[in-house]
């Protein structure tokens, strides 16, 4: 019989278990979302390892688990360079935005500026997100959509990187373009998840439509 005394391990700490086994909240997949984007920028992660940590961000369901993703990369604001895709220091935060069509239509298009979370809510209804012209102030771009008797279609430009998570019940979702090789691993990401009852969403890229490298003239300008 082992005799010899060992010492035993370090139980954690109470507050920081309890942290760990909290639920995650949409500002903690931030939080890490734009941990992971400053990686990829930096050059700490590749595409590929990017691509497989955010599809695992919006997997699970703990803080704990989140703060695996990030456990051997540098903390915010410590002595690395900023994201390109960072958010200006007086961008207002303020609620998500919602675009509803209830048996009518609605569109939004052109040169806009898409918030870090949008709502999209058809009863009955058409709506468009079309973000081959817009303008991205953070890396992550998610868009939550609820589609009942109605349809929904977002647009994005074809070398932004599109990730799907919903379903359907006598209705339709689908992302299309998910994985392509071709996207720009600098671009943007756009998370597209929904719910269609009796109804339609549909995501895809817009072929022809590409992304300005918004990353590079950031850059650029930081530098100058």
């Amino acid at each position: 019989m082992d005799l010899e005394k060992h010492p035993a391990a370090p139980a954690p700490a109470p507050a920081a278990a309890a942290t760990a086994e909290l639920r995650a909240s949409d500002a903690d997949r931030d939080r890490i979302a734009q941990i992971l984007g400053d990686a990829l920028a930096e050059g700490r992660l590749t595409a590929e390892e990017h691509s497989d940590r955010l599809d695992t961000l919006y997997a699970v369901k703990t803080v704990g688990e989140l703060e695996v993703l990030v456990r051997d990369l540098p903390a915010p604001g410590g002595a690395h360079a900023p994201s390109a895709y960072a958010a200006p220091a007086n961008a207002p935060g303020g609620p998500a935005e919602t675009i509803v069509a209830v048996c009518s239509s609605s569109a939004r298009k052109g040169r806009w500026r898409p918030g870090a979370h949008t709502r999209a809510i058809s009863v009955m209804g058409d709506i468009t997100i079309d973000l081959t012209e817009a303008v991205f102030e953070q890396q992550v771009t998610e868009i939550n959509v609820t589609c009942v008797l109605g349809n929904v279609e977002v647009l994005v430009p074809e070398n932004v990187t599109l990730r799907g998570y919903g379903s359907g019940v006598l209705g339709n979702f689908e992302v299309r373009g998910e994985g392509r090789g071709e996207s720009d691993p600098q671009a943007p990401v756009v998370i597209v998840r929904g719910f269609a009852l009796l109804g339609n969403i549909e995501a895809r890229p817009k072929l022809g439509a590409r992304l300005v490298d918004l990353a590079r003239k950031l850059r650029k300008r930081l530098d100058g």
